[in-house]
């Protein structure tokens, strides 16, 4: 007993002595619903962390957060993590080795000359850019999703809003943080290959594409120069600047935090997950679950023809990824948990939330294998990939259907992988392989629930790691630990070599009782999906 608190009082001393001598890394992540900052030690484990919920609103039919709210919850969840380390190792952060910053991808953030806000930023969620995805995947012969900054730009031209001829910079939520914190107009080659295509062999924003696409505006908006409002392109490891005086107030009010530290390059939640994975190089990918769900499979060579249902992205190394994108992940499913939760306190129940979703989530294991004849669609918002505009969660079963509570609940977790497990099909249908999906998120902290049905999903084996609900906050901080040895070491064989070297996985091979109950719930979802749109027309 005495030599166990010896060990963890040694462990103490030695995160403290890091922490004042600035050895650690501090990763920043602004997802869709919580703002999280993850602190890592020099072993590239996690010793703190902190966070702040948030919310997007729907303003005058544009999802959206406001700029106030941005740094509100920064620097909450900055002040939460000082609390912490405090709390832990009795000393208070005055500086890091070196500080990253990530957040939800796409959208669109447009400022005129003066770096004022143009119009308020408009999120992925935003599925109003049909007609300029449509006309540009055409006229690039490559797929433009309707999230991507480029559709929002264009779309915008399309419509003549009366903003357009100020714009001077368009820059994703990741990128426009940096920026104010560096006075840096860079992006991450991942995040920025969600903005406009990446030529793979440069890792730079692909210039025959952005010659087609000036030529096109010139017909709408004569003068718009494409390379002159995007934020330069940096790959992992590059310099991206400084912390400046500004920038360490703006992130810690009380002035504890010192400037000049470095930043790597700002990236996107979709590269961070592929980082918190260990999933960079070919034949791996990873599946992040949350407000959105989407997979990443890193390719071994380019696929043979366009796919709606697939975006061309990158790592954060610059190789190329097919990415599967859906709307709407584990929201649904959480509206759920909590109703079944209030129920629990009703009855007098004093159950955690942790505990309510570990119930659910294990009761699924005990579901009929085809969720017993009940269907369930999670659409909140619209779907692309399924072709819907928008979304109304349903459920639905017929009268000889079985209504338990732990088919319910397999039902709502196949939900969650219904609209991935058609875009992976696709990419399966490519002659694509995996070796292994990596899963993270919220959902697979119930250990062998999410992964194993996932696995029967996707029909291929699913890892979790012990970093799974890290997520991309600890994923950005290994990118700003990773500025120390870039001009040494690959991405993918510093993160195998000395971040993942001696992490435990645990790997879940697709069950076949699973995998034929999940492809008979995809059969009667894909037909049901004309219950989905008629209830879009009808509610």
């Amino acid at each position: 007993m005495v030599m166990a608190e010896d060990t963890q009082q040694a462990r103490i001393d030695e995160v403290r002595q890091a922490v004042l001598d600035g050895r650690t890394s501090l990763g920043i992540e602004l997802g869709s619903t919580r703002i999280k900052a993850c602190l890592i030690g020099p072993d590239h484990a996690p010793i703190a962390s902190g966070s702040h919920e948030w919310e997007n609103q729907l303003v005058d039919g544009v999802w959206t957060y406001s700029l106030d709210a941005v740094w509100a919850g920064l620097q909450a969840s900055v002040a939460d993590l000082f609390a912490d380390v405090e709390k832990q190792y009795g000393v208070r952060p005055s500086t890091f080795g070196a500080l990253g910053v990530s957040a939800m991808m796409h959208g669109y953030l447009a400022f005129d000359e003066a770096d004022e806000l143009l119009v308020p930023f408009r999120t992925w969620r935003n599925t109003s850019t049909g007609r300029a995805a449509a006309e540009l995947s055409d006229l690039f012969g490559h797929n433009i999703p309707l999230r991507w900054s480029i559709a929002h730009l264009y779309q915008a031209v399309l419509d003549h809003e009366p903003h357009v001829p100020q714009v001077r910079f368009v820059t994703t939520l990741a990128g426009y943080v940096h920026w104010r914190l560096t006075g840096r107009k860079v992006l991450g080659v991942g995040d920025a290959s969600g903005m406009f295509p990446i030529d793979s062999a440069t890792h730079d924003y692909d210039q025959g594409m952005l010659a087609q696409f000036d030529q096109l505006a010139a017909t709408r908006r004569p003068g718009l120069v494409l390379t002159e409002l995007l934020p330069q392109v940096l790959s992992a490891g590059q310099e991206a600047g400084t912390l400046t005086a500004e920038g360490a107030a703006l992130l810690d009010p009380s002035g504890t935090l010192r400037p000049g530290l470095p930043l790597c390059p700002p990236e996107g939640d979709a590269g961070t997950g592929m980082v918190a994975t260990n999933s960079v190089a070919p034949r791996t990918g990873n599946v992040s679950a949350g407000t959105s769900i989407f997979a990443m499979v890193v390719l071994e060579r380019p696929l043979t023809r366009v796919h709606h249902e697939l975006d061309l992205v990158t790592t954060p190394a610059g190789d190329l990824v097919a990415m599967v994108h859906c709307n709407n992940g584990a929201s649904e499913l959480n509206a759920w948990a909590g109703l079944f939760g209030e129920f629990a306190a009703g009855l007098g129940s004093t159950a955690s939330t942790d505990e309510v979703f570990g119930t659910l989530f294990r009761a699924a294991l005990e579901g009929e294998a085809d969720g017993g004849g009940l269907l369930a669609y999670n659409y909140l918002s619209g779907e692309p990939i399924t072709g819907l505009d928008e979304g109304r969660p349903l459920f639905v079963r017929t009268p000889d259907s079985r209504l338990t509570l732990a088919s319910f609940m397999r039902t709502q977790i196949y939900s969650a992988f219904g609209t991935l497990a058609l875009g992976m099909r696709v990419l399966t249908a490519e002659g694509v392989e995996l070796d292994a999906m990596f899963a993270h998120g919220g959902m697979f902290r119930t250990a062998g629930v999410a992964q194993r049905l996932l696995a029967a999903a996707i029909g291929a084996p699913v890892a979790v790691g012990g970093t799974a609900s890290e997520g991309g906050a600890w994923g950005i901080a290994v990118l700003a630990a990773y500025l120390d040895v870039a001009a040494e070491l690959p991405l993918d064989e510093f993160l195998t070599a000395q971040v993942f070297a001696d992490a435990g996985t645990d790997v879940v091979a697709p069950d076949a009782a699973d995998v034929a109950g999940f492809t008979a719930y995809l059969e009667r979802y894909s037909a049901g999906l004309a219950v989905e749109r008629a209830a879009t027309t009808a509610l």
